[in-house]
This record gives structure tokens, C-alpha cells and sequence, in this order.
């Protein structure tokens, strides 16, 4: 009688070894790592690569423009009328109220030659408890007593005034003792006198520190207005540079997935060993897992260090642009950890998947160097498509505002192709036995290796993604500068604005001489571009608001909303719906065909609405104004005006008129090289320009960024079948040996690199469009006309130059046929 036994297959590790055995693995990985680190170079380089620029990105939005120029280290700032007789009682109410305060006074804004923007002429105490921050002394000495005065370097070259110089202004004399500047405001143009030396002041700003709740609770004086410092702004900014440095590593742990896979490929023998003699399942992934930790900590160390470095040498660079002074060595180290960590994360988690597998391979296929069977793909794509729709779902309800919304509906997006891509790989697999032998070789090789595979086909489509885009969302924005109707201004006017913010800011108050020099420097600007017509727009202003910079801002028609976290109490208003009040003067009235006579004598506005209901006067104490009414065509730009209000409406207003800029009407589209030559001209005589945009600088991103994303994912697809070549080799000498000629060593590399470039191209691009659609889903008809030559290069460029290099640059026959790589 025979008994039948059935050998039960060892699986490999199934021992544990307690402490002694951990440390013995994690020694060998470390041995591993020194020996074989120039294999991983590439990834350590990456890593490193991700981590600085997650380093610098980071300082950038640390020390991006904030309202601490205005705030100083104060929560409140409260404005209050230098002409108002109740001013020593307001400010006494304040230093009741909440004790300790700074005071600074600023008088009538002076006129600075070659601007129309004039400087302030300002007095505050340079030891003041909040605003001390806002001053600095670059030379000389503090102002003291009524004769003394420190000048910005720019107001004091603009008067052609240096250390020791005297300025003479309205019969008055003073010497100038110092250069000073506002460090956190660099464009900051002021004079400064010591504390009570402004003369009668015009505006009195007072800095308080207090919260919110603090603020409403204790008596304030009537007729001051109130900013509240915004706050969040770095932050957010910090948490975009994150999301936007986890993307990146995200790509970066995409490859090292591959270079993992493949490391665990080649040491599999030697992991096998280790499962023969006893090792188990945990310290089988342990030594994949430490070898991630020692990589991923390695290059996130260099990363941050150079990032560091490049920040000290970078940041003096960045203080005229971000436009006030830059500590640097004062990092947002918390972020930088947070970017640290998540490259070791990155790495370790790249890791675990080569360390899963490698762990679950019998001992007798791991010593036979026999790869583990290719996992189903269906439920990665299953998972892919759900996140896929949760994505986009995340996009729509982001409604193009909602922060959380976007960064969410972004990573999800970029998530989902990652497991979308084993799907592709298995396609391609399928699509196999239709192709010619070597090709057929090569797309079987890569369903063989699907791991290894599929990460590099995610890195690759993320990377075609990315361009497909910013290629999509420049279409879009060239389209919408190429349509007739709609956005800020028809495409054959510009205006010529006062202020650099054009109507969203305070105007300065320019009148007499400066007026008529400002007047003639626009008329220049329309005079180089032939037959243009020159119409001046005059804004509405409340005379009894403060002056805010030596302007006031113009009144607008605004709906009240409900104040949101962090924002004073009352009623906040957005400029989303908010319409700028211009005065209906003459030669505004006759450049839209309006006559005057058909003005009635009580109508307060004109505006081709039929009702105002719900809007509000701002600034100014006219809220729940019922204007009369009068319907009149007007153009339906955002920058041109909607509503005319009547001499009979700024009377009942108690508003009073002031020059807000000139609107260049031409009598054809302007071009690119008009709009650069008017903006010049304004700039070098302190106005600014607004235009059409006319597309052509997206239209050049939209260039740039597919050509770096077909760079870069070539960069991908030549590590990657450098690994799978390396990987292969064996193979590749009994092909040779079998009598395979150079054409085929060839087409099997061209087969394996175009592939994954046309799969990589169509899951990225399908991806973006899908995402793009989400984005855009309530103006679709923006999307009428895609870019068809860079989605184009993109589907059909990318495969192309990725089967020529992979043709060209290989096929050369191993120099022997017996050798085998040692262990």
C-alpha cells in the first residue's frame, strides 16, 4: 500500500528571528544601498531635485507681498479724517478703549515728478510699538523737531535731493537728515517728519492690536473707517506649494517604483537566500523598505539642503520683485519638514510595492530569479475609475473658486491615472499577438513586468497630462480673447488708468499743471497708434472719505453680502458684481451716441439695466440709495462703463467729479506691438495700461509646456527602458545568440518605448480633457476649438520620438554571450 504525499509549496520567508534578525536585514539593505546606489541615482537625484524646489517654492510664498507694509505687527488699522474737529476725541476714545495704539499722521499727498502717483508726507514715531517694522534707516539719522525730513532714495532722486540737501515745499524749508524706506513695502514713496510735524493732516491712521471679538466689543469712534489685516494669505500659499510639491514627488515615486521593482528583480536570488535560511515575510520587505527609507531620506536631505543654499543665494534676487525685504535664513522650516518627510514617504511607499511582491514569491521561483505572475488589472481600474469620478466630481463643485475643492479634485485626478495605468499596460499586452514578432517580444515583456511597467506608464501620462493642461486651459484663453463680445475690453480700445489698479484702488487726486502734464503723456500714447481717439473717463468720489496713499477710491454700485471668517463685522461687498460709477460728462455721453437732451432733468443714472435693487453706494454713507432710472445702450465690458451717473445724481450724493483716466478708442484691433509700446510709454510716465488680452503670451506657454512635457516624459520612457533593457539583458544575449540581427535588437527597444509613449500620451490627454471639462463645465463652448497642433505633438509626437530614439540609440550586440551579472 502506497501513500500519497503532497509537498506543500514553501513560500518565501516564513521565519521571524526576533530583534537580532531585524538589524542583521536592515545592515544588509544598508550594504546594499552603498554598493548599489549608483543604480539609484537617478531616483536619489530626482528626490532631491523635487524636495529644493519644494524648498525655494516654499521661502517664495513665505515671503510673498502681505498687508504687513500697512499693518506693521498690528491687527486693525482705523482711519480717521485729519479735518474732522472731533479728531483729538476720536483718538482719545481709542487709547480708551484699547491702550496702547500708534499714531501716524499723513498729510496731503505731494506731487512726485515723472508720476502720477504723488509720495506721502508722513509722521510716525520710528519706535512705535506696531509700526516700527515699517521703517528702517538706510542713512543718516532720524528727523527731529519741524526743520527735519527723511526721504525714500526714490522720492529723494526724483527731487534731486541727497543727505545734508534742503526741500522747499509750500514757503517751508527742511533738511533732509536721512534715507529711509518701508522694508515691507519697498514701493512705499514717502517723506518723513517727526511725530506732529505733518502740519494739519489730511488722514490719521491708527494701528491697533486686538482680535476681532476685542475690537467689536469696545467703543470706537463715529465716521472712522476699519481694515481688518487680512490674514491666510502665506499660508495658503504654503499649502498650494505643498500640494503642488506632493504632485511632483508623486511623478518622482512613480519611477522609483520602477527602479525598486526592478532592483528587487535582479537581488532576487539573494532574497531567496534569505528566505531559505529563515528569513520572514517582514524582514523579506524590510530590506526593500530600508533601502527606500535610506534613499528617500538621502535625497530629501540633499533636496532641502540645496534648496536652502539656492534660497540664501536666490532671496536678495526676489526683494525688488516680491517688493520688500527678504530675511534669508528665515525659512518656513515646518513646511520644509512637511516636504521632507513626504519624500521619505514617497520612497518608502515606492518601495513597499516592489517589497510586497518580492515577499510573496515561493522560495524555489525567488532562487530561479522567476518573476511573480501580474496582479489582475481590472481592480486597479476599477479603483482608478472611481477615484477618477470623484476627481472631476471635486472640480465641478469647486465651481473654478473653492480651494479645498481644487487641490482635492487635482490630486484625486492625479491618483486615478496612476491606478489606471496597470489597465493600459494589460492592453497593450492583449494588443500583442497582432503586432510583428519583435514587437510582439517587447509588449509582452512589459504585461510580463507590469509593476515595473505601470509606473512608468503613470509617471509617463501624469507627465503628458500636466502639458495637455496647460495646453487646454491656454485654448481656452485664447478663445475668449478672440471672441467679439465679452471680457474686460473690446480688442481695438485700451484704457489709460491714473492708478495702477484702475478703478479697484484709491485714484490719486491729480488737478491743475500735474492734470495737463498727465493729459498730454496719454495723448502721446494715442498718438502712436494711427487715428485713435483720446476720451477722458471721470470717476464719482465721496469728498468726506479719508485719503488713502493721496487718493480716494471711486464710488461703486456693490451688493452686500453676509462677512465671511477673519472679516470685520457689517457687510463685505465683492468685486465680482461690483460697477464703477462713472460721470456722465460730455464727450463720454458723445462717444457712446447719447444726447444730452434726452437726459431727463431728474435722472440720477444711466445704465442699460432695468433695475439696481440690492446694490449699495461704496464708499460712502449712501447705502439703500433708490436712484431714477434711465435705460441707455452701453457696453457690456467689465473695464468700460455700465453705469453713467448724472450731474443731478452725484449732487444728491454729495459726490464730487475726479479724473480717473482716458479711454483709447482705435479704429482697428490693437496689436501685440502697440499694446507693448503703449505700456512702456506708461509706465515711464507713471500710468498704466489695460488691454484686451490678446492670448499671445498663453498661446507661448501652451508651446513651452508641451514641449517640457514630451521632454520629460522622454526622460521618463529612456530610464525606463534603460531598466527594462538592463533587466532583459539576458534575454537579449540568447536572441543574439538564437541569431537575431541588429534590426530586431532594435525594433524590440523602439517597440517597448513607442508603446508606452502612445498609451502614457492617450491616458494623460483623455485624463486632462476629462479634468478640463470638469473645470470648465458651465462654459463648455469655450472648448469649441482645441489646440489640435500641440494635442497633436502630444498624441502623435511623443510615440513618434520615442520610437526613433529608442531605433537610433540602440541595437548594438553585447559584447559576450556567456557573462551573467554577479549577484
Amino acid at each position: 500500500m502506497s501513500t500519497a504525499v503532497q509537498e506543500r509549496p514553501i513560500a518565501l520567508g516564513s521565519g521571524h528571528g526576533g530583534m537580532a534578525a531585524r538589524r542583521a536585514v536592515a545592515r544588509w539593505a544598508w550594504r546594499l544601498f552603498r554598493r548599489e546606489w549608483r543604480q539609484q541615482a537617478i531616483v536619489l537625484a530626482l528626490l532631491a531635485l523635487a524636495v529644493a524646489a519644494t524648498t525655494v517654492g516654499l521661502a517664495v510664498a513665505a515671503n510673498a507681498p502681505s498687508a504687513a507694509g500697512v499693518f506693521g505687527t498690528a491687527d486693525h488699522l482705523v482711519s480717521l479724517d485729519g479735518g474732522d474737529p472731533r479728531l483729538a476725541a476720536g483718538l482719545a476714545t481709542l487709547r480708551g478703549s484699547f491702550g496702547t495704539v500708534d499714531v501716524i499722521e499723513h498729510g496731503n499727498k505731494v506731487p512726485l515728478p515723472g508720476s502720477a502717483n504723488g509720495f506721502d508726507l508722513r509722521a510716525q514715531d520710528p519706535a512705535g510699538p506696531y509700526g516700527a517694522v515699517m521703517l528702517h534707516l538706510d542713512a543718516g539719522r532720524w528727523p527731529q523737531g519741524p526743520a527735519e525730513v527723511a526721504l525714500t532714495r526714490r522720492v529723494a532722486d526724483a527731487l534731486g535731493l541727497r543727505l545734508g540737501g534742503v526741500w522747499h515745499r509750500n514757503d517751508r524749508d527742511r533738511t533732509v537728515v536721512g534715507l529711509v524706506e518701508n522694508p515691507l513695502d519697498l514701493r512705499d514713496a514717502f517723506a518723513l517728519v517727526a511725530p506732529g510735524q505733518a502740519g494739519a493732516p489730511s488722514r490719521v491712521d491708527v494701528l491697533i492690536r486686538a482680535t476681532d471679538a476685542q475690537y467689536r466689543a469696545k467703543p470706537r469712534p463715529d465716521g472712522a473707517s476699519t481694515q481688518l489685516r487680512p490674514g491666510g494669505e502665506a499660508g495658503a500659499a504654503s499649502v498650494l506649494v505643498l500640494v503642488l510639491g506632493a504632485i511632483g514627488l508623486l511623478f518622482v515615486g512613480l519611477l522609483a517604483v520602477a527602479g525598486f521593482t526592478v532592483m528587487a528583480q535582479r537581488r532576487l536570488r539573494a532574497l531567496g537566500m534569505l528566505g531559505a535560511v529563515g528569513a520572514g515575510h517582514r524582514h523579506i520587505r524590510l530590506v526593500l523598505l530600508a533601502n527606500g527609507a535610506v534613499v528617500g531620506g538621502a535625497g530629501a536631505l540633499a533636496g532641502a539642503a540645496a534648496g536652502a543654499v539656492g534660497w540664501i543665494g536666490l532671496g536678495p534676487l526676489l526683494e525688488e520683485p516680491l517688493g520688500h525685504r527678504i530675511d534669508r535664513f528665515d525659512l518656513p522650516w515646518a513646511a520644509v519638514l512637511v516636504a521632507v518627510l513626504l519624500a521619505i514617504v514617497a520612497a518608502v511607499a515606492a518601495a513597499w510595492a516592489a517589497a510586497r511582491a518580492a515577499a510573496r514569491i515561493p522560495v524555489v521561483a525567488a532562487l530561479s530569479a522567476r518573476p511573480a505572475p501580474p496582479r489582475p488589472a481590472h481592480r486597479f481600474a476599477a479603483l482608478g475609475a472611481v477615484l477618477l469620478a470623484a476627481g472631476l466630481a471635486a472640480l465641478v463643485l469647486a465651481q473654478q473658486t473653492k480651494v479645498p475643492y481644487i487641490l482635492g479634485g487635482v490630486l484625486v485626478t492625479a491618483v486615478a491615472l496612476l491606478l489606471l495605468a496597470p489597465a493600459g499596460i494589460a492592453t497593450l499586452g492583449r494588443l500583442a499577438r497582432h503586432a510583428p514578432l519583435a514587437s510582439r517580444l517587447a509588449l509582452r515583456d512589459l504585461a510580463r513586468y507590469r509593476s515595473r511597467s505601470g509606473a512608468a506608464l503613470a509617471a509617463i501620462a501624469l507627465a503628458a497630462g500636466i502639458a495637455a493642461v496647460v495646453t487646454l486651459t491656454a485654448a481656452v484663453t485664447v478663445a475668449k480673447a478672440a471672441a467679439p463680445t465679452g471680457g474686460n475690453l473690446p480688442a481695438d480700445q485700451a484704457v489709460i488708468w491714473l492708478s495702477d489698479g484702475g478703478m479697484a484702488g484709491p485714484v490719486p487726486a491729480v488737478e491743475g499743471p500735474q492734470l495737463d502734464t498727465l493729459r498730454t503723456r496719454a495723448a502721446a500714447i494715442a498718438a502712436a497708434v494711427p487715428d485713435a481717439a483720446l476720451v477722458p473717463l471721470v470717476g464719482a468720489t465721496d469728498p468726506a472719505w479719508p485719503l488713502d496713499r493721496g487718493g480716494r477710491p471711486v464710488a461703486a454700485l456693490a451688493k452686500p453680502h453676509e462677512p465671511g471668517p477673519g472679516q470685520p463685522g457689517g457687510v463685505v461687498y465683492s468685486s465680482r458684481d461690483m460697477l464703477g460709477l462713472f460721470v456722465a460728462t460730455p464727450e463720454l455721453l458723445a462717444h457712446y451716441g447719447i444726447d444730452p437732451a434726452t437726459i431727463h432733468a431728474d435722472t440720477d443714472l444711466l445704465t442699460p439695466r432695468a433695475s439696481i435693487d440690492g446694490y449699495d453706494v461704496v464708499p460712502g454713507r449712501n447705502s439703500g440709495w433708490r436712484p431714477v432710472l434711465q435705460q441707455v445702450p452701453l457696453p457690456a465690458y467689465t473695464s468700460l462703463p455700465n453705469a453713467l451717473i448724472t450731474e443731478h445724481g452725484v449732487a444728491a450724493l454729495h459726490l464730487s467729479s475726479q479724473p480717473v483716466g482716458w479711454l483709447l478708442d482705435a479704429p482697428a484691433a490693437l496689436t501685440a506691438t502697440q499694446i507693448d509700446r503703449a505700456e512702456q510709454s506708461a509706465a515711464a510716465g507713471g500710468l498704466s495700461i489695460e488691454s484686451r488680452p490678446t492670448g499671445r503670451d498663453q498661446a507661448e506657454l501652451a508651446t513651452r509646456a508641451t514641449a517640457a512635457g514630451i521632454a520629460l516624459a522622454l526622460a521618463v520612457l529612456a530610464m525606463t527602458v534603460g531598466l527594462i533593457r538592463s533587466e532583459t539583458a539576458r534575454d537579449l544575449r540568447t536572441l543574439t545568440a538564437a541569431g537575431a540581427r541588429r534590426r530586431t535588437r532594435r525594433a524590440l527597444t523602439a517597440a517597448t518605448a513607442g508603446s508606452l509613449a502612445l498609451m502614457g500620451a492617450v491616458i494623460g490627454t483623455a485624463g486632462a480633457y476629462l479634468a478640463v471639462l470638469a473645470w470648465y463645465h458651465a462654459e463648455l463652448h469655450w472648448l469649441a476649438h482645441p489646440p489640435l497642433l500641440n494635442l497633436a505633438a502630444i498624441l502623435a509626437g511623443l510615440p513618434l520620438a520615442a520610437y526613433l530614439g529608442g531605433w537610433l540609440l540602440t541595437g548594438r550586440e553585447p559584447r559576450t554571450i556567456a557573462r551573467q551579472p554577479l549577484e
